[in-house]
């Protein structure tokens, strides 16, 4: 048995019945399929953009990078400005560094390595905090 279709009569330009013709002259293509497919694709593309459907993907992953890239480069400014800070208050005038001095060297940096993880981690900025404060020190 086939399935129910329904009958429909439309007119078309003489050029875009042509082309018609010609897409319908194999034996195992019907011009009611050909028309069927046209109006189904044209349902279904009528919902999308088209340039949402070209380049929707690739503007996400474009937008994800770009937050990790934000991301990244704030990291890169609050280890900047802790280090700065670091550096101005613990290094006014030193001596040359020993033995002793650049093991005491290495645990501040492993201090501060930690205290950058820490703020970030806590979602608190030295920039934040120094620009809500009027601008810094």
């Amino acid at each position: 048995m086939k399935p129910l279709r329904i009958r429909h009569q439309f007119l078309l330009d003489p050029e875009l019945s042509d082309k018609l013709d010609q897409l319908s002259c194999h034996p195992s293509t019907t011009k009611s399929e050909i028309v069927a497919k046209a109006v189904q694709a044209f349902i279904d593309q009528r919902g999308e953009n088209e340039l949402d459907r070209r380049y929707g993907k690739r503007l996400d992953r474009i937008s994800r990078d770009l937050e990790r890239v934000r991301r990244d480069t704030e990291m890169i400014l609050e280890s900047l400005a802790l280090f700065i800070r670091f550096s101005i208050t613990l290094h006014a005038h030193s001596p040359v560094p020993d033995k002793a001095t650049q093991a005491v060297a290495q645990e501040r940096f492993q201090k501060f390595v930690e205290q950058v993880g820490r703020r970030i981690a806590s979602g608190k900025r030295a920039l934040r905090d120094e620009e809500s404060a009027g601008g810094g020190e």
